[in-house]
């Protein structure tokens, strides 16, 4: 699974994905709040669990998402750094592992085009 193509892609894209997501997921439950101001403003101003709570559901499920996604990067990521003979030869394995911690899902991706891509390419006639 770590010399896949698909999940080092994967991996390495998916939390700048849910990142976007999470911001369009943020946007929706503020348009969606504002527009149920005319069903507050006809309600006497009385705003019930269901209007505020109604979307929000969708929200916390995208961050559990994302949470778990990003989560499963970093720990994919760093086993792949751990196992690069590469790395171990030069000492950046210290230095891409705190990369990974540090700078969340850009270190993931750059890690993917620097030592995968590139390589990958290199190594290929």
């Amino acid at each position: 699974m770590l010399h896949n193509k698909f999940w080092q892609g994967f991996f390495a894209l998916a939390p700048i994905f849910f990142f976007v997501f999470l911001f369009m997921g943020y946007f929706f439950f503020i348009f969606s709040m504002i527009s149920d101001v005319q069903a507050i403003e006809a309600n006497d101003g009385i705003v019930g669990p269901e209007t505020v709570f109604g979307n929000l559901i969708w929200f916390f499920g995208l961050i559990f998402l994302a949470i778990f996604v990003y989560l499963g990067s970093l720990i994919f990521y760093i086993v792949h750094a751990v196992q690069n003979p590469n790395l171990k030869e030069n000492n950046l394995l210290i230095v891409w592992i705190l990369l990974f911690v540090f700078v969340s899902g850009i270190g993931q991706l750059i890690y993917w085009i620097v030592e995968i891509i590139s390589k990958r390419k290199a190594l290929t006639p």
